[in-house]
């Protein structure tokens, strides 16, 4: 059955990609779309870029298995949020620093969120907020103002999904 598929394919003049192997991972070669892509899932790609290759790409998905951002989606969900929201280890840093009484992570996070949805809700439309909430922090007595952005953007499956980093971050 395989070989009259195949024979069939070749008279219509499909053909197989070439595979290659790279960091253990199994891609076609599609010189077409000058990219490398993933045999198991196509949203994992490797574009070829001039001469060069690009051989690395960082899924959000590992990115929070890494550490890199952390989730706090059902938080946000609580908040009203409809989609998964992360935020950096820097921004987590922050929320985390709780030594002054009355502070907590669950009420700092709650903070931010609250203000970045008020802030989406004054937007009239853009992918890309940035919010300046006040935080105390062990370094400071009184509330300090943060700047921050949050962006709007499609996951690993291109679902929507947000984050928040301060401005140095990506």
């Amino acid at each position: 059955m395989k070989n009259s598929i195949q024979n069939h394919n070749n008279e219509l003049g499909s053909r197989q990609l070439p595979i290659k192997e790279i960091n253990g991972k199994s891609y076609y070669v599609d010189e077409r779309l000058r990219q490398y892509r993933n045999v198991n899932n196509p949203h994992d790609f490797i574009t070829f870029e001039g001469e060069h290759v690009v051989l690395y790409s960082y899924t959000r998905e590992q990115a929070l298995e890494d550490g890199q951002l952390i989730d706090i989606s059902e938080l946000a969900k609580e908040a009203g949020f409809k989609f998964p929201v992360a935020v950096t280890c820097g921004v987590y840093t922050l929320l985390n620093d709780t030594e002054q009484p009355g502070q907590s992570f669950d009420g700092r996070a709650w903070d931010l969120l609250t203000i970045l949805r008020y802030e989406i809700r004054k937007t009239t439309s853009s992918d890309v907020i940035h919010f300046e909430p006040y935080f105390n922090a062990k370094s400071h007595q009184k509330p300090k103002q943060y700047k921050l952005w949050a962006k709007c953007h499609g996951g690993d499956n291109h679902e929507p999904v947000i984050t928040v980093m301060f401005p140095d971050e990506d």
